[in-house]
């Protein structure tokens, strides 16, 4: 992964007689500065909005990602720029998801398609592509853990964003997001600003306050760690409001998925942390749900409630009727699935549980696949975890695995693939994990000047 610029300054002869180099100096390009363009691609403009003849796969975040790929496989062109050094389990793991893909894209040909289906199967190709790029990119790019600390501030930093957002939209009810939107993008959906149980339900720059939700609960370990391990007091202040405007965001997208990834959380990182963190979580915790009660009454209400009555409301009987449905359709095509993003709501129905359409679309392999991506992430944090040597560190590489844990029962609630900015937050995130158990398991190998 290179850049090459000419060298400017002259060098000196030994005997002290300048000497300009004529050669050009070739420089690495640093992945984490190329990440951090795609985290405000992804965070700041709207996910709505699109190339037109692109569709799904026109969002500006995933034409990035997809150009990550392939710098990286041009990277590995070169002995001397490859990023493929030593181990990395995460690779093959992302080359037996990408396979399922194919297949199932083959299995798709065998049956009749409609024109639809045949434009979602191609733009889903497009789509795994870039969450590829995403997630080798990170796991082989990074080579220290300063730069890796480095690109855990900007997720946070970048999320805060949209979460910010959220929070206008929840007080106001203005769509502030129709004015984020580049010329010449498309607008996919409405904007309309979703409502429950009187309250608006904000989505940020995600495409639904589900996703939204989901996303800031993913990502709240590492903005909790980047205050707590802050070295800078005149930055501590800053990360603190970080995580006040990332956990306060997240109740306001009225989600179930939001509060149930806040549980999955607390369950992470609780037990790992001193008594005295853990007494003073749960103070933090209860009185900022009595301020937010204070300041928006009915709010914490109706999320317990949402809570409470999983199992026996509606929305719940409804998903648990999908079943049925799905298991007659994948007896049908067990291994491959009908194709990947050809489960068209439009044409059958709503699945709400991205495990079942994993099962739909891509068949029990490619639902193999997605379990063993979503499980080495976190194996690949514990692991890091257990290698580090010092105790920031291995909160670290605890609060990767919170967010990995985010996934793994997040996507059991709604159909993640669907949303840009949770599946792209997830492979980079799994990305990291890689990177992690990579720098603390692994000695350094050099890089070839």
């Amino acid at each position: 992964m290179t850049s090459t610029s000419e060298a400017a300054a002259p060098v000196h002869h030994p005997a002290g007689r300048p000497v300009r180099r004529t050669r050009l100096q070739k420089t690495r390009v640093d992945p984490v500065t190329i990440i951090t363009f795609f985290l405000i691609v992804l965070f700041v403009m709207p996910a709505r909005y699109v190339v037109g003849p692109l569709g799904g796969a026109g969002s500006p975040s995933s034409m990035v990602a997809v150009l990550l790929l392939v710098w990286y496989l041009l990277s590995t062109l070169s002995p001397r720029w490859t990023p493929i050094r030593g181990r990395q389990p995460l690779r093959p793991v992302i080359v037996f998801m990408a396979l399922s893909v194919l297949a199932s894209y083959v299995a798709a040909a065998t049956r009749p398609l409609s024109g639809d289906e045949v434009n979602a199967a191609d733009l889903g190709l497009v789509l795994v592509a870039g969450w590829a790029g995403i997630a080798l990119v990170t796991a082989d790019g990074i080579n220290t853990m300063d730069r890796l600390e480095t690109l855990r501030h900007r997720i946070v930093m970048g999320a805060s964003f949209p979460a910010f957002v959220a929070m206008i939209q929840f007080f106001t009810g203005i769509e502030v997001t129709q004015y984020l939107a580049l010329p010449g993008l498309v607008e996919k959906g409405s904007a309309v600003l979703f409502e429950r149980e009187g309250f608006f339900r904000p989505a940020g720059t995600a495409t639904h306050p589900i996703e939204l939700g989901v996303v800031l609960a993913a990502v709240l370990p590492l903005a909790l760690h980047g205050a707590i391990y802050c070295r800078i007091p005149e930055q501590r202040r800053k990360r603190w409001m970080m995580v006040a405007l990332i956990a306060g965001a997240l109740p306001m997208s009225v989600s179930r998925s939001a509060i149930l990834g806040l549980f999955v959380v607390m369950v992470v990182l609780l037990p790992t942390w001193p008594s005295e963190w853990r007494l003073r979580a749960i103070l933090i915790f209860g009185a900022a749900a009595i301020v937010m009660r204070v300041l928006i009454p009915g709010l914490i209400g109706t999320v317990l409630n949402l809570v409470s009555v999983i199992g026996s409301d509606e929305n719940s009987t409804t998903r648990t009727g999908d079943y049925d449905a799905v298991v007659e359709a994948v007896t049908q095509r067990p291994l491959f699935g009908q194709g990947f993003a050809t489960y068209l709501p439009r044409i059958y129905r709503v699945i709400d549980n991205q495990y079942l359409m994993s099962s739909l679309e891509t068949g029990l392999v490619g639902l193999a696949a997605l379990i063993i991506f979503l499980l080495t992430g976190w194996i690949l944090a514990r692991r890091a975890r257990k290698a580090a040597a010092d105790a920031e560190t291995r909160h670290l590489a605890q609060c990767f695995a919170a967010s990995v844990a985010v996934a793994i029962f997040g996507f059991g609630t709604f159909d993640a693939f669907s949303f840009p900015m949770i599946t792209n937050v997830m492979f980079l995130l799994v990305g990291c994990c890689g990177a992690l158990w990579r720098l603390q398991t692994q000695a350094p190998h050099p890089v070839i000047p």
